[in-house]
């Protein structure tokens, strides 16, 4: 697809000047880079520079893009204490022409404000928010990799750094982006992944914060997934805490069932599930083509029976670092279970095709999801 014929509207404006740069004296020599942009591994190095944007009293200043280094922080930072942070991830494409493209990014920017106004931070406002890792982007564009299924991970995240040890919303906070050249998120590649249930620890509760893409969140399941790690399973997920019945994340991923009548099921959205940016494409593609999607309650015990009986004939989870990946086994305490003979269906597999063929620019984008950087 050309991408030129785009709207001018999804590409990266001016505003990318406001961000004062000041270049890395001593970046990454050329075939050192080459050799990470050969094999990228997930999150494994970042790129020369960071994004920077700092908020004090009321407003946010200091627009800059600046070499990559160690943050200073003063012991007393509320961030270290109190756990006042948040963070996003997207990706930034190359397509065949040498642009790059990021899908959906101002989703990621509503979504930073969200989690911020539940973190008790002060909102970023979109226009910082794309101009930042446009920024960057442009900065650093020899980073972002051209192979198949490769991108350029891109990583906002803000902290409270004001060293106050009382208990109250920071008043001086950092925001940045640092970026990773990435390939596939799991070691498998696009093989179907195993899934371990924790039953006894859970990732969010009513009224907590699972519905922002805060750290804590991050940190509640790190145990489960080692547990999950020692049963041979490649992720975890996670039941409501309310009743320990229904499914509802997969780790940094959301989950979607395909039934025998060709219907698509996943958790709906309550507050204790992160709204997916993956997940919502996906469901908009699933519905233009017809397909029936119920966003609903699913429980476990309904999931092991419909597997068992061959009623559920896929069973699958998408978000920003995975995309959209097969699930072939499911287990827990008491069940060990292999979906549709370990196999990609076929569900699946068209969703994966019509999402990275939207997202590296080989198919049409009716929709608009693109959005230039660089």
């Amino acid at each position: 697809m050309n991408t030129a014929t785009r709207p001018v509207s999804h590409e990266a404006g001016r505003g990318t000047a406001r961000f004062a740069l000041r270049r890395h004296p001593h970046p990454r020599p050329e075939q050192e880079r080459r050799r990470f942009l050969s094999a990228p591994r997930f999150g494994a190095v970042c790129t020369d520079h960071m994004a920077r944007i700092t908020f004090t009293g009321d407003a946010w200043s200091g627009h800059r893009v600046e070499p990559y280094a160690p943050f200073q922080l003063d012991p007393a930072a509320a961030v270290l204490h109190y756990g006042q942070e948040i963070f996003e991830g997207l990706k930034a494409y190359r397509h065949h022409d040498g642009s790059v493209w990021a899908f959906r990014p101002e989703k990621n920017a509503a979504r930073l404000a969200a989690s911020a106004r539940r973190l008790a931070l002060p909102e970023l406002p979109e226009e910082d928010f794309l101009d930042s890792i446009s920024a960057l982007v442009r900065t650093d564009i020899e980073w972002v990799p051209s192979g198949a299924g490769t991108s350029l991970y891109l990583r906002p995240f803000m902290i409270a750094s004001e060293p106050f040890l009382g208990v109250r919303p920071a008043r001086t906070v950092d925001y940045a982006v640092i970026a990773s050249p990435a390939g596939s998120y799991f070691a498998s590649g696009a093989a179907p992944v195993s899934i371990w249930v924790a039953t006894e620890q859970h990732r969010a509760g009513p009224g907590g914060t699972g519905a922002a893409k805060c750290g804590g969140n991050y940190a509640a399941s790190l145990d489960p997934q080692r547990q999950a790690a020692e049963h041979g399973c490649d992720q975890v997920c996670f039941l409501d805490a309310a009743t320990g019945t229904h499914l509802e994340e997969i780790g940094s991923m959301n989950l979607l069932l395909v039934t025998a009548d060709g219907a698509v099921h996943t958790p709906a959205l309550t507050g204790t599930i992160l709204q997916g940016v993956t997940r919502a494409s996906v469901l908009e593609l699933l519905r233009a083509q017809g397909v029936a999607v119920h966003e609903r309650d699913i429980t476990l015990t309904e999931v092991q029976q419909g597997v068992r009986t061959g009623e559920i004939t896929e069973v699958l989870a998408c978000g920003t670092a995975a995309s959209v990946t097969p699930i072939g086994r499911l287990a827990g305490p008491g069940f060990d279970l292999t979906v549709a003979g370990g196999r990609t269906g076929q569900v699946t597999a068209s969703l994966q095709e019509e999402l990275t063929a939207i997202q590296y620019g080989t198919a049409p984008d009716p929709r608009g999801w693109m959005y230039r950087l660089a």
